[in-house]
């Protein structure tokens, strides 16, 4: 909220613990809409604004999340795709080449799929701080690209209106946290297969998820983003 994209709190009731939040009047986005030309610079805007606001308490790493949920669908002995551990070994390439420069941490939202963006009419308005923390701002945008299935011509669109170039470097880099997005998001929603009392077919969305990852980390690209990196 300080940064001017979040809802304000309104009170807090810390016993039970609840937040009472600012209703934002606007419309609830969608994918396509967040895909359409206009709303790339929109999506920067909100982005830079909220990494620009104040540090989080804590910290986002989808690599330590990754082993976090792994340890627990080993544990457990969920149901995880066919030869997912197989691809632990590539992400520890992707970390490997993104640690080499890293970028300075930023808050980030860290969750930006399309239901999490609200256009009040005048900007775009950032919701829902469950998975929020200071991480790279890379994963941030190629979270939202791989989120709302942005076209590799979308990608560069984003990082230019958010870096201000789109250097090879940069795209490269938002491309692996795409990978990375995928990879992660797998294990939750294994996890929420197994555990969730909630009518929805995690099974098929983690199934999407790992096609996506597949399709990435196999393409000709993955070696030339690693090395761009």
């Amino acid at each position: 909220a300080q940064a001017g994209v979040g809802a304000q709190i309104v009170h807090y009731l810390p016993d039970i613990p609840v937040m009472v939040l600012e209703y934002i009047h606007g419309e609830t986005m969608s994918s396509a809409r967040l895909r359409e030309p206009a709303q790339i610079a929109r999506i920067a805007a909100a982005t830079r604004a909220l990494h620009a606001g104040p540090a989080f308490a804590n910290t986002f790493d989808m690599f330590r999340t990754m082993d976090f949920y792994l340890a627990i669908v080993h544990e457990h002995g969920f149901r995880i795709p066919d030869g997912y551990d197989d691809y632990v070994s590539v992400a520890r390439r992707i970390e490997a080449a993104l640690q080499a420069r890293p970028l300075p941490l930023a808050p980030c939202n860290n969750d930006l799929l399309a239901e999490n963006f609200i256009d009040d009419g005048a900007r775009l308005r950032l919701v829902d701080y469950e998975y929020s923390g200071n991480n790279d701002p890379c994963f941030e945008l190629g979270n939202i690209c791989n989120e709302n299935d942005f076209a590799p011509e979308q990608v560069e669109q984003l990082c230019a209106a958010y870096f201000g170039q789109a250097s090879d470097a940069l795209v490269a880099r938002m491309w692996l946290y795409y990978c990375m997005s995928n990879i992660g998001w797998v294990l939750w929603g294994s996890i929420q297969n197994s555990i969730s009392t909630i009518e929805f077919d995690f099974w098929g969305w983690t199934l999407t998820k790992w096609r996506k990852a597949l399709d990435k980390v196999e393409a000709p690209e993955f070696g030339h983003w690693l090395d761009a990196v």
